[in-house]
């Protein structure tokens, strides 16, 4: 292979970078409608970058001492160092990796929160006009993702050539990204739940309705956890994929297959958002589909002809389409899981006419029962992948389980782009009902918002499927960085009593995460509620909506940016320290063992929690468009508590875990080095 044909990774980045900028000026350019409609739009913008300022400003403290550490302690102590340089490159490396998926999370938000009001607009003259809109501005955030990302990983990669200095980036990006994503979605889901509880339940006034102190907050919301939270979360994946690939093929000399194949999948994924169009009675659900499946096979085709043109082992192409196949049916099966036409989401529906007991327990057995497919897909795509490539010689099995994970996310663009698309179109339905744009309209953005929420549920799906893929392609390059420091063969067996210890302690983080972040959804939920009640209480006629009276949105966006913010620190930071704890104390196998536990269990929990939550959702817009008695019956009542349950499984702990193992991951490469040389259990004789 050519030292040069990595190129066309930085090459198509720009490309989409460039792409993504002309999609930011057509979005910017539509109409935003009226005064109230812009009043609305410029609400939601102004909480949402409030929130970024806020979260991005306290990140960067903790950016700068994590980086400070890293310059001193990594790869090894700068006082034992024989070269001071690559301490300097590593801790750059993760400030770069840091500032691009801060970037990239920047840029996609910024034009959802403007995207939203002239979507709502263009759905006046119809849904072909308000589609591209949506999508458009989705694209930005999807072509931002990846351009940013592999740009990143090319200009570090092409400055060093050192794999192990990327695996900087990566940790920096991925460690944004799970603060970006707890954050995010504790914030959305203090808003979405405090705004139902007292809206829906208590006073019985329609989802977006402006009398609601928290319905502003609640918009905001979708955009910092379902665009700038998820985007940062696929992102991560996407970079920590390629970094593991480029550790495994290091030694095989097979660095630049990753570049390459990822730069293939952005000119894939540019012509996949090209061809999504919809007629004036068109289906949005099946463009959003038609277009992903479109991407897949450009991806198929491109890289099958770089392999040969390449000379790249057809085995090597054969594994990435494994993992490129699995993703696609993970996707379906969270659909099926999690869908307003599927049989799961009726029948929960319909017991919902026996109380909110019923719900529950019927949402969350169904959660259980979708766990079983993805689980069982990601473990065959691992093991065909694995002997697929096991043939080629030595260390290419894992190589190919690596390759696998990158199939599935070299299609990431299009991905976020169809999962941006939902809160765009959601929030432009918000504007529409508190704009007062009739009855006509609402229906198209309804039409929307449900092509939109199939997407995010897909979407979760991928995403866990892609975490889970790539987590074990970096427990592999974490072996890989420690045999090369110990210089033996390392296993990770269960008899022993070290490896066994980390594993119980690694399948017990992610449940513990979980309880953190949701009770911070709780409490701070709670303070928002009362807020609420009090406005509605001490207002006079707010309650009647008479003309003129307005609540205080303001305080509401208050109250859950500085509860998100206090409740994300504790349980992100959690996990990185215990991650420390085990390796310094228990050494590499007990980390090891702590990896591969985490890894299990978070996703079997990421899964059950992200589909479970889809599914109470959908059952509740399955009785909200007229079966069982429709909004307001007591049907509808169960399934709002049912929802209310679900909202921080599939919005904050459930796409949470994803980035939480792969930072788990990421920390362990990149202390491998030094937990080898100084653990306490050998440096006891242990």
């Amino acid at each position: 292979m050519e030292a040069s044909v990595w190129l066309i990774a930085p090459i198509s980045a720009l490309l989409s970078i460039l792409v993504g900028a002309y999609l930011y000026y057509y979005v910017n350019k539509q109409s935003s409608g009226t005064k109230r409609m812009q009043e609305i739009s410029t609400a939601i913008r102004e909480g949402a970058n409030a929130f970024l300022r806020r979260e991005y400003t306290i990140l960067a403290i903790f950016v700068l001492v994590v980086a400070t550490l890293i310059g001193i302690f990594l790869p090894s102590p700068v006082w034992l160092s024989e070269n001071p340089l690559r301490n300097l490159s590593l801790s750059l490396a993760y400030l770069f990796g840091a500032f691009c998926s801060a970037l990239a999370g920047f840029f996609g938000m910024d034009v959802a929160t403007r995207a939203n009001a002239k979507a709502a607009n263009a759905a006046r003259e119809g849904l072909n006009r308000a589609f591209p809109i949506g999508f458009r501005g989705g694209a930005v955030m999807g072509l931002s993702v990846v351009g940013f990302s592999l740009l990143g990983i090319s200009i570090v990669y092409g400055i060093t050539g050192d794999p192990e200095i990327v695996l900087g980036f990566s940790f920096g990006a991925s460690a944004l990204a799970l603060f970006a994503k707890a954050g995010g979605g504790i914030y959305t889901k203090t808003a979405d739940i405090s705004a139902d509880l007292v809206g829906k339940v208590e006073l019985g006034i329609p989802e977006d309705d402006p009398r609601n102190p928290a319905v502003i907050a609640d918009n905001v919301g979708d955009n910092v956890g379902d665009v700038a939270g998820m985007g940062a979360d696929l992102a991560d994946s996407y970079i920590a994929s390629i970094v593991a690939v480029m550790i495994l093929g290091q030694a095989l000399g097979r660095v630049e297959i990753p570049l390459v194949f990822a730069g293939l999948g952005i000119i894939a994924s540019l012509i996949g958002v090209a061809t999504v169009r919809v007629g004036k009675k068109g289906n949005p659900g099946k463009a959003l589909n038609r277009g992903t499946y479109i991407t897949c096979i450009l991806l198929a085709v491109f890289t099958y002809l770089a392999s040969i043109y390449l000379d790249i082992d057809i085995r090597i192409w054969g594994a990435m389409l494994v993992g490129l196949a699995a993703g696609i049916i993970i996707g379906i099966t969270s659909d099926y899981f999690t869908s307003i036409d599927r049989a799961p989401a009726k029948k929960t529906a319909e017991v919902s006419k026996s109380g909110a007991a019923l719900n529950i327990i019927t949402g969350f057995s169904y959660g259980l029962y979708s766990v079983f497919p993805p689980l069982v897909g990601i473990g065959i795509a691992s093991a065909i992948a694995y002997f697929l490539c096991n043939s080629i010689g030595e260390g290419y099995a894992v190589f190919g389980v690596g390759m696998a994970a990158m199939g599935m996310l070299s299609i990431v663009g299009m991905i976020v782009a169809g999962d941006a698309y939902g809160p765009i179109v959601d929030n432009a339905k918000g504007v529409a009902e508190q704009a007062g744009l009739g009855e006509e309209v609402i229906a198209v953005t309804d039409k929307l918002d449900a092509a939109g929420n199939t997407a995010k549920a897909i979407t979760k799906g991928f995403a866990i499927g892609a975490a889970g893929l790539t987590v074990l392609a970096l427990l592999a390059a974490y072996r890989e960085i420690a045999q090369k420091v110990l210089g033996k063969t390392i296993g990770f067996n269960l008899m022993d009593p070290l490896v066994l210890l980390g594993a119980f302690i690694g399948i017990a983080i992610p449940p513990v995460f979980s309880a953190m972040v949701m009770l911070g959804v709780g409490k701070n939920a709670n303070r928002m509620i009362e807020e609420i009640r009090r406005q509605f209480r001490e207002i006079p006629g707010l309650k009647e909506g008479k003309e003129g009276v307005k609540p205080d949105y303001a305080r509401c966006v208050d109250i859950a940016t500085i509860g998100a913010l206090k409740e994300l620190l504790p349980a992100s930071t959690l996990a990185i320290v215990v991650t420390l704890l085990v390796g310094f104390i228990g050494g590499i196998e007990a980390l090891g063992g702590y990896l591969a536990g985490s890894i299990f269990s978070g996703l079997l929990f990421a899964l059950l929690m992200a589909n479970a939550g889809g599914l109470w959702d959908n059952a509740k817009k399955y009785i909200e468009a007229g079966a069982l008695g429709g909004e307001g019956s007591e049907a509808h009542k169960a399934a709002v508590i049912g929802d209310t349950v679900g909202d921080p499984f599939k919005d904050t702990a459930g796409p949470s875990l994803n980035t939480l193992i792969t930072v788990m991951s990421l920390v362990a490469s990149l202390f491998a080095v030094l937990i080898a040389q100084y653990n306490l259990l050998s440096l006891l004789g242990l």
